[in-house]
């Protein structure tokens, strides 16, 4: 994927592959968007992808995708206020500070615009009823889990774990996964953290850096987004290190780290299929004239190591290639979508 080249047309406001459009009453088409918090990382790109590839083949939509290059909330904030002018038909917002949204995006609602939640479950003063998202908790335990089975029986030392963006619920529901399994399963290892190691790949660097120094002989580092998943490895790889070491997310550079064996895993949380299930929900309700489901669509995620690495690699060469990889995933949600409803409180 071209990241760099995605980066400056989404900033310049520019679709991938809808084309652009103003209201849908110009051009007969619907006009939508989604706006994620930081369209230079993995995360948030694949969601955009896959939302605008969906709107791509529900078709009839003017679709936007935008984002800030750099985590930050207020900036992400006024991206979503012009996308309630530009995109009135329905907006998909992905971000890391519920709390500076709750208020946006209640007024986005009470202009009659539909919003959708994603990634990020939304406080309840945004009027938003609608979350498709991980269960984070569960992430953060199978990253866990997938550590204890690589350490020895009955381990005793200490593991660190890192927090890119303390406070972000979805950040934090990992970390407590990975603290109570190792309490559950491992409870000789004292689980140290979580420490802030920050989004931007040279602070998440330096971060880790210290935490490895400070603590060498850990019997692992795990982190809960994707800088920490390839930071730890370059780390790792440079001072020939014997811990273990792994994050979340398939960044291609943490997808190479995991085919050498230096990430003993990723966790995948499958940004590509949320944005698209989300996308194609939006649409279709959208063109029926019916609201938004309440409640929590529930994605799944996926353990990447060494015997699967090499299909995820191919998977991530192109939206073309990751909608083949999850087309029948994609028609099994959309197909039963009751199936994978909760509540929207029970969200972690």
């Amino acid at each position: 994927m071209n990241r760099k080249a995605t980066v400056a047309v989404v900033m310049a406001c520019v679709l991938f592959a809808a084309g652009c459009g103003g209201s849908g009453g110009a051009s007969g088409k619907l006009s939508m968007g989604i706006v994620v918090a930081n369209i230079s990382l993995n995360f948030g790109h694949e969601m955009a992808q896959g939302a605008t590839l969906a709107a791509q083949h529900e078709g009839g939509v003017d679709f936007k995708a935008v984002g800030p290059p750099n985590t930050d909330g207020p900036a992400e904030v006024q991206l979503f206020q012009n996308l309630t002018t530009t995109s009135p038909d329905g907006i998909i917002v992905m971000n890391l500070d519920p709390p500076l949204f709750t208020r946006p995006e209640s007024q986005a609602i009470d202009k009659g615009i539909p919003v959708l939640a994603l990634d990020t479950a939304p406080l309840s003063g945004s009027k938003v009823s609608f979350y498709v998202g991980n269960d984070n908790y569960d992430l953060g335990a199978q990253l866990a889990q997938e550590a204890i089975k690589r350490l020895p029986k009955n381990p005793t030392g200490q593991v660190v774990v890192g927090v890119p963006n303390p406070g972000t619920p979805v950040l934090d529901s990992r970390a407590l996964g990975i603290k109570e399994t190792f309490a559950k399963l491992a409870p000789n290892v004292q689980v140290l953290g979580p420490f802030q190691t920050y989004s931007d790949p040279n602070q998440n660097y330096t971060a880790w850096s210290a935490l490895v120094h400070a603590h060498p002989q850990a019997l692992a580092f795990l982190g809960v987004g994707d800088a920490d998943s390839y930071d730890l490895a370059k780390i790792k790889q440079t001072e020939k290190g014997r811990y273990l070491v792994a994050g979340t997310d398939v960044d291609a550079q943490t997808l190479r780290y995991v085919k050498a064996g230096v990430d003993f895993v990723t966790i995948d949380p499958e940004h590509f299929l949320k944005g698209y299930i989300a996308g194609a929900l939006l649409v279709r309700l959208r063109k029926a004239g019916k609201p938004l489901p309440q409640g929590w669509l529930r994605m799944p995620g996926l353990v990447v190591d060494q015997s699967n690495v090499d299909k995820v690699i191919a998977r991530e060469k192109s939206p073309q290639a990751a909608y083949a990889f999850y087309k029948p995933q994609i028609d099994q949600i959309l197909g039963d979508q009751a199936a994978y409803l909760k509540p929207l409180t029970s969200a972690r």
